[in-house]
């Protein structure tokens, strides 16, 4: 553990009575990447972030943000960290120039306007900086959510699932934002149940029931899985998948197969042969690059969870 590190978990434990939420859980997050907790629901994220938002005590092992010790030193971190729930937690009746200037105020931040008004043109919300918070769109408020975040020039923004429920064009828009904080040198630390978020972090850490799966880069993830991968598509991909001599993931309407072969061409052939010899009809066959969702299942399968 070394001060580049903006977070860093050690051995890192919790439970909630009999229920391990976080096991064993160890990671860091580099100074200025963008680093994202990958898992479904009851992965671990949500407890993870309380953890370093000093919100939880740990059971055992070190959290480390900033260098400092989250619950002990509380106070000193907080001006240095911005953080956004997954729920929107503003004030309904203040307007959304009343909610950045209610925030940068209790972050001690007195000559905000300036501040105020550049974070209002970066989310394109100037035109609406009368209307009260209430009357926003779920992506407008998640944008003004971000803004008060970030009234206070936070080195760390951690956000808790920010894009759940919001529509996929504020999602890609929340997004550009992000990105360019992070040109700013933020560093961000975010958790997403989407797997297609999680490509847009230099690194990530995917959890499940409060284990860490796998920690790298994307790409790297998705290299590591051996073999070639396989789509097809067949009538009834749900009937082909028992009837199939090969590791498959069901896709909507098509497979991913998994065969240890690494020649192509080999492979292919191997599937066309198979399919034929079981009496599945084969509409569109073709390789593919492993995705995270695959990665994800694989590295599951892994464990004794």
């Amino acid at each position: 553990m070394t001060t580049s590190h903006a977070v860093a978990f050690e051995h890192v434990g919790k439970r909630y009575g009999a229920l391990e939420a976080v096991r064993d859980l160890s990671f860091s997050v580099q100074r200025g990447e963008m680093f994202g907790l990958i898992g479904p629901d009851g992965a671990g994220k949500t407890t993870s972030i309380r953890l370093l938002c000093g919100l939880l005590h740990a059971d055992g092992g070190i959290v480390r943000v900033l260098g400092r010790d989250p619950v002990r030193e509380h106070r000193a971190i907080t001006a240095s960290v911005g953080y956004l729930s997954q729920r929107f937690s503003l004030y309904g009746d203040l307007s959304v120039d009343e909610n950045i200037a209610f925030f940068a105020e209790i972050h001690g931040v007195s000559d905000y306007r300036a501040r105020r008004n550049r974070l209002l043109e970066m989310t394109q919300l100037t035109p609406f900086r009368a209307r009260l918070a209430d009357q926003l769109s779920g992506g407008m408020k998640q944008k003004l959510a971000l803004a008060c975040t970030l009234v206070h020039e936070p080195q760390l923004i951690v956000l808790d699932e920010p894009t759940t429920g919001v529509d996929p064009v504020s999602r890609r828009e929340f997004w550009k934002l992000l990105s360019q904080f992070l040109a700013a040198g933020i560093t961000v630390l975010m958790s997403t149940p989407y797997l297609d978020e999680a490509e847009r972090c230099a690194r990530i850490a995917l959890l499940h029931e409060g284990r860490l799966l796998a920690l790298d880069e994307p790409g790297r993830l998705r290299a590591s899985l051996p073999g070639t991968w396989v789509e097809l598509i067949v009538p009834s991909a749900r009937e082909a998948l028992g009837a199939l001599p090969f590791r498959a993931q069901l896709f909507g309407d098509r497979l991913h197969l998994w065969l240890d072969e690494t020649d192509e061409a080999k492979a292919l052939r191997d599937v066309r042969e198979a399919a034929a010899a079981r009496g599945v009809p084969v509409t569109g066959l073709r390789r593919i690059e492993p995705s995270l969702e695959d990665v994800f299942i694989e590295k599951l399968k892994g464990t004794d969870a």
